[in-house]
């Protein structure tokens, strides 16, 4: 991968560099429905043949403070009327909030109207999830949590603060929490079917203490489990970066560090590895696919007649970068695949053709791909979001703003000494942690996609 580091107007080339990702299981998104909030450009739009996904905390913001390269970016990405003149949106790990909160505040932050279809949050995916929507399931997180598990589909919800009310001996941390049980009804409380993590809970010690009691039971809290059952109950998780950066000097923890942290209390416990039914947010794969779909949604509405390249902009290597990479490694395995057939078809095509004494017509091009990967997903979509809509390519942009610090002796790559902060299931690569380019914010960033693709 050629990786370039973008100043100003120059591009000079980058010699320092840093990851893997496993998916750990490709669930069906299917169709994600755009309304036509974007109007028809004029013909200067019409040249743009590519889109950005942008990261927000460490990239347009640090905790609730705008960056101050922020507002700038997003002027020259409108048009006088604040409507985008090139395809765009906000992929974000956050979990503790609905989309169209999140476009709300995006829209306030940024002075332009961002709108719901242009968010996709770490449980966007989870949707798709419907073998689990009418099971019963324990939210873990903060912010609206139920709401947010009614919204992606979810019918039978508990939250670990109703757990920790109807069964009041679990949480022994801190007594002045402790009350006495209501009643004796713990026996009749619904068997828990599946453990969903929304994000980093505000009490951590309650969370995982009451996970791992639901787990260690077979989804019974109340009773005592003579065996342990392993496979354990389904977990689903979103969001796996360990570490985020707010309005502090240094990075925060991020959901990661409690995924780290109940993984190894369940296997310090039980003596085996916690396993994951799904793991979705970035660096996954096919959160970085169903943007690609969206962003070509986008491009029609425009009067665009698609996306050539995606610009990924964000701040961590671990996740942002990484799934920007594997995606390309995506795509690029995807083309070379689709060149291969057609070229197998063109040689038979001929040779019947000559054999029968036919002129050889254009091949028809069906645009499925060989790979496995691609017929797991096409077999479990509803059709449309996976024909005819990738990219030909996506390019990484790391900015200087946010987790990544040249001046860190704990970078992720290109430091002293090496690190990772993947999940632990991810495949340790350190090709996939190297950014295409990268720049001081995310102005120079767009400004440097502008200049490269020649778009006024």
């Amino acid at each position: 991968m050629a990786c370039r580091r973008w100043l100003g107007s120059a591009i000079i080339p980058a010699d320092r560099w840093t990851n893997s990702p496993p998916v750990i299981g490709l669930f069906q998104l299917g169709k994600s429905v755009i309304q036509r909030r974007f109007r028809h450009k004029q013909a200067s739009s019409r040249s743009a043949k590519f889109g950005f996904l942008f990261d927000i905390d460490g990239v347009i913001v640090r905790g609730k403070k705008v960056l101050p390269s922020a507002k700038e970016t997003f002027s020259i990405l409108t048009d006088n009327n604040g409507e985008f003149r090139v395809p765009c949106l906000f992929v974000t790990n956050a979990g503790n909030t609905l989309r169209q909160n999140k476009a709300k505040q995006l829209s306030d932050w940024l002075n332009v109207k961002v709108h719901e279809d242009q968010v996709v949050m770490s449980h966007s995916p989870l949707k798709m999830f419907r073998q689990f929507h009418d099971k019963h399931v324990l939210v873990s997180g903060q912010g609206p949590v139920q709401e947010i598990a009614r919204g992606l589909g979810f019918t039978r919800i508990t939250t670990v603060e109703t757990l920790r009310h109807t069964f009041t001996n679990l949480d022994m941390v801190d007594h002045k929490r402790r009350k006495a049980a209501p009643c004796a009804f713990e026996h009749y409380f619904p068997k828990i079917d599946a453990v969903i993590l929304f994000g980093e809970p505000v009490r951590w010690e309650t969370n995982l203490q009451i996970i791992i009691d639901v787990l260690l039971t077979n989804g019974k809290p109340g009773h005592t489990q003579k065996e342990t059952l392993y496979p354990h109950l389904p977990v689903l998780a979103c969001n796996m970066d360990l570490l985020w950066m707010a309005e502090a000097p240094n990075p925060r923890f991020g959901h990661g560090c409690f995924l780290h942290c109940l993984e190894s209390l369940y296997q310090k416990i039980t003596g085996r590895e916690l396993k994951y039914t799904a793991l979705v947010g970035k660096p996954s794969e096919i959160t970085y696919h169903h943007a690609d779909y969206l962003l070509s949604q986008q491009s029609r509405l425009l009067g665009l007649d698609g996306i050539s390249t995606i610009y990924c902009i964000g701040d961590n290597p671990e996740t942002d970068i990484y799934g920007a990479n594997l995606y390309n490694r995506y795509l690029r395995k995807r083309l070379k695949s689709k060149q291969k057939r057609l070229s197998a078809q063109a040689v038979v095509k001929q040779a019947v053709a000559h054999a029968s004494g036919q002129q050889v017509s254009d091949m028809d091009d069906d645009d499925e791909d060989s790979s496995e990967e691609l017929e797991m997903l096409e077999s479990q979509s509803e059709g449309e979001e996976f024909v005819d809509n990738f990219a030909k390519s996506c390019e990484s942009i790391l900015v200087c703003t946010g987790v990544y610090c040249t001046e860190r002796d704990f970078v992720t790559y290109g430091g002293k000494r090496s690190s990772n902060h993947n999940h632990r299931d991810f495949v340790i690569d350190p090709d996939l942690k190297r950014p295409c380019h990268v720049t001081q914010n995310v102005l120079e960033a767009v400004q440097m996609v502008f200049e490269k693709e020649e778009f006024n």
